[in-house]
Order: C-alpha cells, then sequence, then structure tokens
C-alpha cells in the first residue's frame, strides 16, 4: 500500500482551541500590572481601577461603578486594583473579589466573582462567581451581603 499524501495545512485549516485574542490581552495586561508592581513604583491602584471602569460600555460601566461604590461602602478595608485589567479588590495583598465585563471576552454577562481568600466556605460546594445582567435594589443588597460575609 502507498503512503498516502498529506495535504498543506493553511492558516484557514487549523482549528485552534488556544486562548482567544481577548485572552491573550488579558494576560499581557495582567503581566504589565506585575512588573508595574515590581518595580516598586507609586502606581494610583483606585484611579488605575476608574480608569478602566471608564473605558467600558455605558452599561457595563455603570454597573462596575456601583460595584465599585458597593465594594468601598461594606468593606472598607478592600483596596481597589486592577488584575487582569478588570477591576478587583484586595486584603492583605491577596485577591479577594473582582468584577469582569461581558465586553471584554465577549461573553453574555458580566460577573461579579470571588477568589480562595474569600470567607464564603458554605458546605462542600458553593458558588464563586455569579452573573449580572443589571443591578437592582434586590441584587445590591445580595452583592452587599456576599462582599461582608467574603472579608469577616
Amino acid at each position: 500500500m502507498a503512503p498516502t499524501a498529506k495535504k498543506a495545512t493553511t492558516s484557514k485549516d487549523k482549528s485552534y482551541e488556544g486562548f482567544t485574542e481577548d485572552e491573550r490581552g488579558a494576560m499581557k495586561e495582567r503581566a504589565r500590572e506585575l512588573k508595574s508592581s515590581a518595580r516598586g513604583g507609586k502606581v494610583d491602584d483606585e484611579a488605575a481601577v476608574l480608569e478602566k471602569i471608564a473605558e467600558l460600555p455605558d452599561a457595563e460601566r455603570a454597573m462596575a461603578e456601583r460595584i465599585h461604590e458597593l465594594v468601598k461602602a461594606s468593606a472598607p478595608e478592600l483596596k481597589p486594583k486592577l488584575w487582569y485589567g478588570m477591576p478587583a479588590y484586595y486584603k492583605a495583598g491577596k485577591n479577594v473579589c473582582f468584577f469582569q465585563s461581558a465586553g471584554k471576552f465577549k461573553a453574555r454577562y458580566s460577573t461579579f466573582g470571588f477568589n480562595d481568600p474569600a470567607n464564603l466556605d458554605d458546605g462542600a460546594m458553593w458558588p464563586t462567581s455569579y452573573a449580572l445582567t443589571k443591578l437592582t435594589p434586590a441584587v445590591e443588597k445580595q452583592l452587599t451581603t456576599l462582599i461582608k460575609k467574603a472579608v469577616s
């Protein structure tokens, strides 16, 4: 049996299942954040967070601004800082919670999430991020409760 000839592969034929362009962009932003922090340069982290929030599309910007206010009011010990180019809130140098816009990763909805330092453990399983389509008074109350519990 004769060996079969391999078809030349073009870039159109290739299916790459790695990181998307947006994900690579977020990783580059994170690398810049870490380099800036490692240099010891004085960075106004809150100003950087507010600047990123200002760049968001209108609906997401309003949501991120309100979440920023909720975090500051309910857990003033959390310090704002960028994390993968998105607003995040740190305690003792550890990322407790973060906002992720839908537009940045072309997702269906924005999310507010928590990382390991958050004190949200509840049994063998619990949610660590929440889909947000809009902020209502009830949603704001839930977020405030979660943020307070996360830093308790």
